[in-house]
């Protein structure tokens, strides 16, 4: 057998048992989160992100929600386009919205949707840490052409929070 086949059959195997091991997520059924769940939620890399949901759903490939806090005179990443639509809601501070090249100053109790495929970004210009709610949604068949994209693996869910 030649080296170039021994490799990829070496990568698939591993491919294999990357995602083996990997319990699908629950399906998400009505559920509860209070605001100290939120916060205690511990998967963020940034500190800035509390993520509290990313699970199927009954009619959803996935549901993804998470929380940030964004500092005054920062954005959370550079402007950027998903396949994925979402909403954010924000709870407190002044954010501004860019989308499609235009921009939208957003106070407490704004809804921003963001399209598919659409180039969007937030950055917080008020004076005080701005926090908002995600809230994403992948609808059937879409995790499966992400995975297929990325590589083949899809992404790790969140552990949902510990109930009290």
């Amino acid at each position: 057998m030649s080296k170039p086949i021994i490799a990829a059959l070496a990568f698939a195997g591993g491919l294999v048992v990357a995602t083996a091991g990997r319990a699908a997520p629950p399906v998400l059924g009505s559920t509860t989160v209070t605001w100290e769940q939120i916060l205690a939620s511990g998967n963020s890399t940034t500190g800035l992100s509390h993520r509290f949901f990313q699970n199927p759903t009954a009619t959803l490939d996935e549901l993804e929600m998470h929380v940030t806090v964004l500092p005054p005179g920062k954005a959370p990443h550079a402007p950027h386009t998903h396949p994925e639509e979402e909403l954010l809601i924000i709870k407190e501070g002044t954010l501004e919205a860019m989308q499609s090249g235009k921009t939208h100053r957003m106070g407490p109790g704004s809804v921003i949707f963001q399209a598919s495929n659409q180039l969007h970004g937030v950055r917080n210009v008020g004076q005080t840490p701005a926090t908002y709610y995600v809230v994403r949604w992948t609808s059937p068949g879409m995790l499966k052409a992400r995975a297929t994209r990325d590589g083949g693996v899809a992404p790790a869910p969140a552990a949902p929070p510990a109930k009290r």
